[in-house]
């Protein structure tokens, strides 16, 4: 049994230390974690039959714990689909675990206790905690959803119950917080004190919760009531030790506003209302837009447009494979034309692509317009890796595939990129070609721009993941299995800045994609340039 134990570490361990931290960036590594968990949760298993007698508490742990990996193991990616479920498993390993050491210390456990601080040195960080966290709050931001909502489990497509606790909640709120966050720290301790009020058993008390919210609602601006909070903390815990000297400094500062400005009912009135608070105003400033369009509202495919969109059979350019086999063509957009192609990619492919794939995937990066220098950024939340023909006969076959439908060469194309996205995993709007204003991107290659973009879809996403145009106000959502195939240069060689496009954050499911970059060079031929700039 302990040989048998020591092989199932090994073989997780080989997995686990090739992508170390940054779990929450990818729901296709941290499937691994779910058969971590379920490890762990038979290493205590058998710890416990030794010591039953003392470790009545861990025992109670290890069953739960053992019911809810089972359910897990049963189907990860599934499970892990529902973000709450995802943001759990970050939080368990991270500090629940931690507490179950401290449980089996008391009672001398050192065989539990050796396993789990082997084991530990591959789970999840405080910096995943904290990523998983904005996870959710994105999705919360981006879809509209209210702490309720999410704290209930209530996400369309979902097919696990998962809700979270009133700790849960606090820290999400305690993570917003310590990154200066207080718009969502704010909405969070309220949604703490909303389930405390309704009686759910925590280890947190009102008190500390208390401390955080006066906090927040100060730094946003609410004296009112910052002060109000305040007293409520001094009456539950009269020697706090910060609250009385913030109580006086948040009076006296009310009282010189006092003296600086006559307030009228109305204002005094917002003053006390809760959630009125806005959401701060960020670097991206099409941010409405792009939230909307993925959201699925704002589109602005009119019946006009519409009628000017058709499905067709491809056969790309008179290709032999594409006459006898040609492919199902349908008009996304008419200008600039984006078409999606399907039964580009069969399940077998798609699955094998996966499987050669996960092992490199590596968090994805993005190239700093000044310096050039490839850095990782929060508005790009998957990993991903990238694929030459040795690797699998698969690879070379798509290639040749993309390569027939789209009349392009792939010999100057970059290599076949598989990206998976995490927990609310998005990209925000970005150009796939590189711009005269920044340092050439590509220069280095030798092969010009970015001509084209060929962007696979591998996976059905239940919620959420739409490729967005904010630009254009277009809307296009993943099917398994199809592609999708737009020009980023004009013919003139010049920038088509129409096709500014974002990847929404995956709100319920698990999203794997793998595009193909085409370049200027070798397609003189294949696509002329035109006469004018605009062309």
């Amino acid at each position: 049994m302990k040989l048998q134990m020591a092989t199932l570490l090994m073989a997780w361990f080989g997995v686990l230390s090739c992508v170390q931290a940054e779990f929450f960036t990818s729901i296709g590594h941290m499937t691994d974690l779910i058969y971590a968990e379920k490890d762990l949760v038979q290493s205590l298993k058998e710890y416990i039959l030794v010591e039953e007698a003392k470790l009545s508490k861990i025992k109670s742990w290890a069953s739960k714990m053992e019911a809810l990996t089972s359910k897990s193991a049963a189907d990860p990616e599934g499970y892990l689909a529902h973000p709450v479920n995802a943001y759990k498993l970050v939080k368990r390993l991270n500090t629940d675990w931690l507490a179950v050491e401290d449980l089996v210390l008391q009672d001398s456990a050192a065989g539990f206790v050796a396993n789990l601080s082997v084991q530990r040195q591959f789970f999840p960080t405080d910096e995943d905690e904290s990523g998983a966290a904005r996870a959710l709050m994105r999705l919360q931001d981006t879809y509209k959803l209210d702490p309720d909502t999410i704290s209930r489990g209530e996400l369309p497509g979902t097919k696990y119950q998962a809700m979270l606790s009133v700790d849960d909640c606090f820290g999400m709120g305690r993570s917003a917080y310590n990154e200066g966050d207080y718009y969502h720290t704010v909405l969070w301790m309220e949604q703490v004190l909303k389930q405390l009020d309704a009686g759910e058993e925590a280890a947190v008390v009102k008190s500390q919760v208390l401390d955080y919210l006066s906090y927040a609602v100060f730094q946003l601006g609410d004296l009112h009531r910052a002060v109000e909070l305040t007293r409520r903390l001094l009456s539950l815990d009269p020697s706090h030790e910060r609250a009385g000297g913030n109580l006086r400094y948040f009076e006296r500062l009310l009282e010189e506003e006092r003296e600086k400005t006559l307030y009228n009912q109305t204002e005094a009135g917002l003053a006390t209302q809760e959630n009125f608070y806005e959401r701060p105003v960020d670097y991206l400033p099409e941010r409405d837009v792009y939230e909307s369009l993925c959201r699925g509202e704002g589109i602005k495919l009119t019946p006009r447009r519409q009628k000017r969109l058709f499905c067709r059979y491809h056969r790309g350019n008179r290709v032999p494979q594409l006459l006898i086999a040609p492919f199902k063509e349908e008009d996304e957009w008419d200008i600039p034309h984006i078409v999606r192609y399907y039964d580009v990619m069969s399940d077998e492919e798609i699955e094998r692509i996966k499987e050669i794939a996960k092992p490199k995937l590596a968090r994805a990066t993005v190239r700093d317009p000044k310096t050039g220098v490839l850095t990782v950024a929060s508005y790009r939340v998957s990993k991903s890796s990238w694929l030459e023909e040795d690797d699998d006969p698969v690879v070379a076959r798509v290639n040749r595939r993309m390569e027939h439908i789209t009349g392009l060469t792939v010999k100057t194309a970059e290599l076949l990129q598989v990206a998976n996205y995490g927990m609310g995993g998005q990209y925000e709007p970005h150009f796939d070609f590189s711009r005269s204003d920044e340092q050439d991107a590509f220069k280095r290659l030798g092969t010009g721009n970015r001509v084209a973009t060929f962007l696979n879809y591998m996976s059905d996403v239940e919620a959420g993941g739409a490729t967005v145009f904010p630009d254009l106000g277009a809307a296009i959502w993943p099917k398994k299995g199809t592609a999708v195939f737009w020009y980023n240069l004009l013919r003139s060689g010049e920038g088509d800045y129409r096709t500014r496009h974002a990847a929404c954050p995956v709100l319920v499911g698990c999203k794997w994609v793998s595009n193909k970059w085409f370049h200027e060079r070798g397609q003189e031929f294949l696509r002329p340039c035109g006469s004018t700039e605009v062309d």
